[in-house]
């Protein structure tokens, strides 16, 4: 085995890690299996991507298939079938008015694209003065320089912040006082939304704002559900004020929430969708940009020898990641995974709302097949617990994540009850064993 010095982990305490060392070695399901023989659930979906089970055997046969044939094309000034057919899939299925997609590789990628999509339009559309992106506290959009600016994660800017773009940023919906053990959507709150009016566009002028961009549910950040009516609000405002609204729904996207989109689930259409993780089901690396038509055609303008964009990636509509994610929509649709998703997820609510009854237990948020469990938080080491406790499930056998003191759980949408049972059961064991 590796020494694992020269692998610098990301997201990841390395000397902590390398000291005490959480390997797997294959997977299956929902399952992945340790070097020393054990089980261990997918708590978090390999990382919120892996919605079908691990290996699923189409998605496995269609990238077989396709190395077979073409294992690699360019897409600068050269095309080939599966990129198109994906973009014409993506569009049949996101929401109406929605059907130009760029394709990327990841999700912070995604986000980059967008804002650059953002700022091009309205350079061309003769307001290039547009040029403050709007996030939100505890929002996370990648790792780009862009994701990082309008992120709301402090850790994750704190050792870029002299390098970002203009942005401002929406408070968190997060209300501790009347959210702490809500199911679901909040009934309070939806007032928080009005902030992007009588504050930010008060202080910034409409005609400065290029984007507000933010998730459906602030799931990185450990599922941070939005009040009923807050999504719709913000819509409203930006449309009273023509300002572009991005969702990122790089996480709730391609069925978490019970749709396809967690536009669909809140009936908010934005004008642009990022898009990553599931489509592929963690296969492959592959991520995008679905895009209003009108936002698309502004930009079809100038000489017909001429990118009429100057951006993408080498690796921009791969053809092993496109095989993955068409097989990927197939087996969603063919297996009924977002009918499974909505006859597990009031089971699941039940069951990770068991937790409450545990002193450091301190909130529990939920939607659709993702949770947060929040711990109080030990005095004078916030986190702490939480990564302890992050440790001590994968001793109880469920791979988890801890953003913070919260607990994050989205298992994959082909869980069985038992699993959801036997992850709580996990989660409980740990958070009683932490100090």
């Amino acid at each position: 085995m590796s020494s694992l010095d020269s692998f610098w982990m990301p997201f990841t305490p390395n000397r902590e890690f390398k000291n005490a060392p959480r390997m797997v070695h294959s997977a299956s399901g929902a399952t992945y299996q340790t070097d020393d023989g054990r089980s261990i659930l997918d708590g978090i979906s390999g990382l919120w991507c892996v919605s079908a089970g691990h290996r699923h055997p189409k998605i496995s046969d269609a990238m077989k298939s396709q190395i077979d044939v073409l294992d690699f094309a360019s897409s600068f000034q050269v095309g080939h079938p599966g990129a198109f057919q994906l973009a014409d899939r993506i569009a049949s299925i996101a929401p109406p008015g929605l059907d130009r997609v760029f394709l990327v590789n990841s999700g912070s990628e995604a986000c980059d694209t967008a804002m650059k999509l953002a700022l091009a339009y309205w350079r061309v559309s003769g307001q290039g003065q547009r040029n403050l992106f709007i996030g939100r506290e505890r929002g996370f959009h990648g790792v780009g320089f862009g994701g990082i600016s309008v992120g709301g994660m402090v850790n994750n800017r704190n050792a870029f912040g002299t390098s970002l773009l203009r942005t401002d940023h929406l408070r968190s919906t997060w209300d501790v006082e009347n959210q702490a053990f809500i199911r679901g959507q909040p009934e309070l709150g939806v007032e928080m939304a009005d902030e992007l009016e009588s504050r930010i566009i008060a202080l910034h002028g409409a005609s400065n704002i290029a984007a507000v961009i933010i998730e459906p549910i602030a799931c990185s950040t450990g599922v941070l559900v939005p009040p009923k009516g807050y999504l719709k609000r913000i819509r409203e405002i930006c449309d009273r004020h023509q300002l572009l609204l991005i969702f990122d729904e790089v996480i709730t996207g391609f069925g978490r929430t019970g749709n396809m989109f967690a536009s669909t689930t809140f009936d908010v259409i934005p004008d642009m969708i990022l898009f990553a993780k599931t489509v592929t089901n963690g296969a492959a690396p592959l991520g995008g940009v679905i895009v209003k038509r009108s936002i698309h055609d502004a930009l079809m303008n100038g000489p017909p020898h001429l990118a009429e964009l100057m951006h993408g990636y080498t690796y921009s509509g791969h053809p092993l990641s496109c095989a993955a994610a068409l097989a990927m929509i197939d087996v969603i649709e063919q297996e009924g995974l977002i009918d499974q998703v909505n006859a597990l997820s009031p089971y699941f609510e039940d069951a990770v709302h068991s937790l409450a009854d545990l002193d450091k237990v301190v909130s529990v948020r939920n939607f659709g097949l993702a949770a947060g469990i929040e711990l109080k938080a030990k005095d004078g080491a916030p986190g702490q617990r939480g990564f302890q406790a992050q440790a001590l499930a994968f001793k109880h056998g469920v791979l988890t994540r801890a953003p913070g003191d919260t607990l994050v759980l989205a298992p994959p949408f082909i869980s069985t009850r038992g699993q959801i049972d036997q992850m709580v059961d996990a989660f409980r064991k740990a958070i009683i064993e932490t100090d």
